[in-house]
């Protein structure tokens, strides 16, 4: 995490370093130190709670999940079912929302505190196994897990009469195969029961029938690195950390045109004005011109929303999502245009092609893209691009028919002048029409 330099007081006030105040400890991946930095004495008292008045704590936190959707921690945990069945917590750190990373830090220098949380959300859902689905790409921080889990095996954290509490549990870490629709929760469990990823039509929900078909909730890493913390510092501590109706911390991802890109862990509710001082300021020359709140699947934002402060609420009415908060940076030496094109290239990509709408939808936009940013565009092709969208958002299996629509009808809105300046001449093309299909 970089360190701030020439910030105001005021400014620097909003930095909270709770989930990533052991980042800078030395070997804090190490059993050893997270013991001495307060690790798993969240543990030991959540195990003192009955599961059901843990999951109350939770919900009385306010803790919302830090996965995109933001949805109530304790309410996904109440949600399931307390019916004799085998019951199963899943970790989503499939993190590859274009602009994002957070969980992946998270997990290569305090994975230890994920694996806190896993037992504590375990126990609060009387789930006797764990898993934890990690992005392919992401070896290094899979063997953190790894490690992370065999000494907190050895050490009487993981297993039969966890510290003599009678609970039982055992955490596992899969490696997927870097599919960015495994990221979706339902695709994630096909995949983790050795099926093709692809998302499962809803209802029913995975609450009550998940993995294997049980009962099961599924955390993102953030949400569920979260809950140590919580447990050890009380539901009004948490709710203290943030703003009006946004309980605790956000890592921010910063990236693009400023000085210092990385993760800043902030007060939620915290303005892009207030992260861009944090990162040192704008590059030299360059004016902010667009920027995206939550990653390449929320709209994209303009230089007039930087004082909107970045938490679910605010961010939902300025038109747009927080998302993972990958807040990717673009200057006025950036064209919104090129952007789109590079993200829906990645959509269309990445569509797992289960469903028609998403499937032709992306590839009909990267031709209309192409075309556009080859001189050969038409005015018509941008009622075309707005036509494609209607018929992907809400009309697709899961999110990624939806997220590929953000950028293209946000930057229709904020931006359509660039487009109509390729369309007729007025800017250079970006290649030529002979190339088309070869980016």
């Amino acid at each position: 995490m970089p360190s701030p330099r020439q910030a105001s007081d005021n400014v620097l006030s909003k930095l909270k370093p709770v989930l990533t105040k052991r980042w800078l400890s030395p070997s804090a991946w190490r059993l050893d130190v997270y013991e001495e930095l307060d690790g798993y004495k969240a543990l030991r008292k959540a195990l003192r709670y009955r599961p059901g008045d843990l999951v109350e704590f939770m919900k009385e936190s306010g803790h919302r999940g830090r996965g995109g959707a933001g949805f109530p921690v304790g309410m996904k945990w109440q949600f399931v079912p307390d019916d004799g069945q085998e019951h199963y917590l899943v970790v989503n750190a499939d993190e590859g929302e274009p602009g994002t990373c957070k969980d992946l830090p998270l997990m290569m220098n305090d994975p230890h505190s994920v694996i806190e949380g896993v037992l504590i959300g375990a126990y609060a859902i009387k789930a006797s196994r764990a898993y934890i689905y990690i992005r392919g790409e992401a070896v290094h921080a899979a063997r953190r897990l790894r490690h992370a889990i065999a000494e907190a095996r050895a050490a009487g954290y993981i297993g039969k009469d966890v510290l003599g509490s009678g609970f039982d549990v055992d955490v596992h870490v899969h490696s997927g195969a870097g599919a960015y629709i495994c990221g979706e929760e339902t695709a994630l469990l096909d995949s983790l029961e050795g099926y093709r990823g692809q998302p499962r039509l809803r209802p029913p929900f995975p609450a009550t029938h998940g993995l294997y078909q049980k009962p099961s909730a599924i955390n993102n890493v953030g949400s569920i690195a979260a809950v140590p913390h919580i447990v050890l510092g009380g539901a009004e501590w948490w709710k203290g950390l943030g703003s009006e109706n946004a309980a605790g911390t956000m890592i921010y991802s910063l990236s693009g045109r400023v000085k210092n890109p990385g993760q800043y862990e902030c007060s939620l509710g915290t303005t892009l004005r207030e992260l861009i001082e944090l990162a040192g300021g704008m590059e030299e020359g360059h004016e902010l011109k667009f920027w995206t709140p939550g990653g390449s699947s929320t709209p994209m934002l303009t230089a007039e929303h930087q004082d909107v402060p970045l938490d679910f609420d605010n961010v939902a009415k300025a038109g747009s999502i927080l998302g993972t908060t990958a807040v990717m940076i673009f200057s006025d030496q950036d064209c919104p245009v090129v952007s789109c094109w590079r993200w829906i290239q990645f959509y269309h990509h990445e569509s797992c092609g289960k469903c028609t709408p998403c499937r032709e939808g992306n590839y009909w936009m990267v031709h209309v893209y192409e075309r556009i940013l080859s001189g050969q565009g038409k005015p018509d092709d941008l009622k075309l691009l707005e036509d494609a969208c209607k018929n992907l958002l809400g009309r697709s299996f899961c999110g990624l028919g939806d997220g590929a629509t953000s950028c293209v009808t946000s930057s229709l809105k904020h931006f359509r002048q660039d487009y109509e300046d390729y369309i007729e001449g007025r800017k250079q093309p970006l290649f030529h029409a002979d190339m088309i299909g070869a980016h």
